[in-house]
């Protein structure tokens, strides 16, 4: 298929002899750590230590959907709960989001490969290889310069602009139905770009890596939410494997990180992939309206909480602009290399 072709085919064959045995690596997978994660609680006596814990329970139910569903990983959801609602420096908070996505993300993952979507290959290995380089970076030369403050804030501020953008964007989002590539070179360049800024984004809080390649998908290549979304999921488990390791290798998780991520642990095992399935099944609209709103309202409670003064609100809505400004300026660079007539005509939540 040449880069410049503006339709493709996202279905996949359902006969029964291509779908035998298709779903046994995500079945040996889910059933394998459901059985480790059982005999971790019987043989330690954690039953309680869970029980008390279920409120990021609840929490993640939501966040896994989200993380299946969307460009957000679980720890969008997970980050902003122990930080803000649990009042968890913001340090457990990004241990606890690389934790949880590397269960969640990589279940959705391996559904969706089992499943045989359609992901950006072209874009996949750079991102994931410039993103692990620059999450490592972060890790050790950055975040440790970083205060408190404002790693919550650029969390906040990242995800607010995305959010934004998305409800201002969502009727031409929606029209996108190009295939995932511009070719080798410019899919290596621009996979290297986003995994580099994500990466960073990625080191500090978390999470990050998924939403700016599934922006440069959408916005620069045009291309259908779909792809966009399954590239951004097998992306963000790859850099949450990454982060684990490395929180791992700095001596070992918090004991309330740890707590929660017994508890919510079988909860994104089951609701990543359930989100990664019902993306296909519903309209996309009301769930970008859905998530738009969700990053909205994080900024909002975000600010509220970290006690904003005028700098700090001034300094948040120059990001949050800034931000706006680069989308806007991609989504021109990428209608000029793939224009598409008729988008206007749809409504906001076909699709």
């Amino acid at each position: 298929m040449s880069a410049d072709s503006s339709r493709f085919d996202l279905k996949v064959s359902t006969s029964p002899r291509a779908r035998r045995g298709q779903w046994l690596p995500w079945l040996v997978w889910a059933g394998s750590f459901l059985c480790i994660w059982a005999a971790l609680v019987t043989a330690n006596d954690w039953g309680a230590r869970v029980a008390a814990h279920w409120p990021i329970s609840i929490a993640m139910a939501l966040g896994s959907y989200v993380a299946g569903s969307t460009p957000m990983g679980g720890g969008t959801i997970g980050f902003p709960v122990l930080v803000l609602f649990f009042d968890q420096p913001a340090d457990f908070g990004r241990q606890f989001s690389f934790l949880i996505q590397s269960i969640g993300m990589t279940s959705a993952s391996i559904y969706i490969l089992c499943s045989r979507r359609t992901v950006a290959w072209g874009v996949l290995p750079w991102a994931a290889g410039a993103s692990a380089l620059s999450l490592v970076a972060t890790h050790y030369w950055l975040f440790p310069l970083v205060s408190d403050v404002a790693v919550k804030l650029t969390f906040a501020g990242i995800w607010g602009g995305f959010g934004l953008v998305t409800l201002v964007k969502l009727r031409q989002l929606l029209a996108h139905h190009h295939a995932p590539t511009l070719g080798p070179r410019p899919d290596m360049l621009l996979g290297v770009a986003g995994g580099l800024i994500g990466g960073l984004a990625s080191g500090l809080t978390g999470v990050g890596v998924d939403m700016v390649v599934y922006t440069l998908l959408v916005l620069v290549y045009r291309a259908d939410l779909r792809p966009a979304i399954a590239t951004s999921v097998i992306l963000m488990s790859w850099n949450s494997m990454v982060g684990a390791l490395l929180t791992f290798a700095d001596g070992g998780v918090e004991a309330e990180v740890f707590s929660n991520w017994m508890a919510a642990s079988p909860i994104v095992l089951l609701g990543a992939p359930l989100g990664a399935w019902v993306m296909t099944r519903i309209r996309r609209g009301p769930t970008l309206l859905f998530v738009s709103a969700l990053c909205i309202l994080q900024l909002v409670w975000t600010l509220s909480r970290v006690g904003a003064t005028a700098p700090i609100l001034f300094l948040t809505a120059m990001a949050v602009v800034g931000l706006n400004v680069l989308f806007h300026l991609l989504y021109a660079y990428g209608r000029r290399l793939r224009p598409d007539p008729g988008e206007e005509q749809l409504g906001v939540l076909e699709g």
